[in-house]
């Protein structure tokens, strides 16, 4: 049980209402957060001290998106990774990921602090064990875990020697150890927390200074702290019940921006969840970390 549940306190961004909205990260250099509508193949760029918003629109669904340097990132697409021009909006293909298979796309992703990056694939269709898990350095592609249904909640320790992930599907949040000059695993996976039990299930995840692992949670309006060592210490509620992805967020990193989804709502659920889509500033402070930049 939590032992501390937060009312919401925070911000609901006047931005464009997604279909699936994901992929949070913030970009600490110009103080600017982005988000991805996978299925509507939009990104937005939120600049936080002025609050502009930008809507790009995308000719392929992508999900992941990794500062490469100060005029490049890399976006995790349906096809696979491609070097994105920050100034004309052009896409290179660098990697491509199943790019042989219509049937999959990307989904969640982050950046080891060695620069590796890792990211999931799944059926568009959420077909069961149709995705998997992929380590990408230095143009190397390993995978890593297999017959995954939905790949989420990929993020890595303060000293980078753990990595946690999830299947959704089985929404039992697991953990491993790895080589922190690499980000390839030493070891098994092992169960971290086990919440197949619960009627929400286990989304995006980030994990701060001191190993705290926050994570959305998809059905449930929220974003919970796990501990590391896998205790729940608190509960942050969300005014939208598909909560999607959280990214720190800030000069400070000090707040979380957290993403939403209508997917699969009819008229009456949307109706009942009126901020269904929208993305949400929260006020509960935080000890987060930047996303480290993606290395070629």
């Amino acid at each position: 049980m939590d032992t501390d549940t937060i009312g919401f306190s925070g911000t609901v961004l006047t931005s464009p209402v997604t279909a699936l909205g994901e992929g949070a990260s913030y970009d600490r250099h110009t103080d600017t957060a982005f988000w991805f509508d996978i299925t509507g193949r939009r990104l937005f760029q939120f600049t936080m001290d002025s609050g502009a918003l930008t809507t790009i629109h995308l000719p392929v669904m992508a999900s992941v998106i990794a500062r490469i340097d100060g005029g490049r990132s890399m976006l995790a697409t349906e096809t696979g990774l491609h070097i994105r021009d920050a100034r004309s909006g052009g896409l290179t293909p660098y990697l491509a990921i199943e790019a042989d298979r219509p049937d999959t796309r990307s989904n969640d992703g982050r950046v080891h602090p060695c620069g590796a990056l890792w990211v999931g694939t799944m059926g568009k269709k959420a077909e069961k064990g149709a995705g998997a898990i992929y380590h990408v350095l230095r143009g190397q592609l390993t995978r890593l875990f297999d017959r995954v249904t939905i790949p989420n909640a990929i993020c890595f320790s303060p000293d980078g020697r753990t990595a946690y992930f999830t299947d959704t599907d089985l929404n039992q949040l697991m953990r491993v150890e790895i080589d922190p000059a690499t980000a390839l695993p030493v070891a098994e996976p092992r169960l971290f927390v086990d919440h197949s039990s619960h009627d929400d299930f286990i989304d995006g995840a980030v994990c701060d200074q001191d190993g705290v692992i926050w994570n959305a949670r998809w059905g449930g309006g929220r974003v919970v702290a796990i501990s590391p060592d896998g205790q729940m210490l608190k509960s942050l509620q969300v005014p939208a019940r598909q909560t999607s992805c959280p990214a720190f967020v800030g000069r400070a990193g000090n707040r979380l921006l957290v993403t939403s989804a209508t997917q699969g709502l009819d008229s009456e659920a949307r109706a009942a969840d009126p901020d269904a889509g929208r993305t949400f500033l929260l006020d509960h402070p935080v000890r987060g970390r930047f996303e480290p930049d993606f290395l070629l």
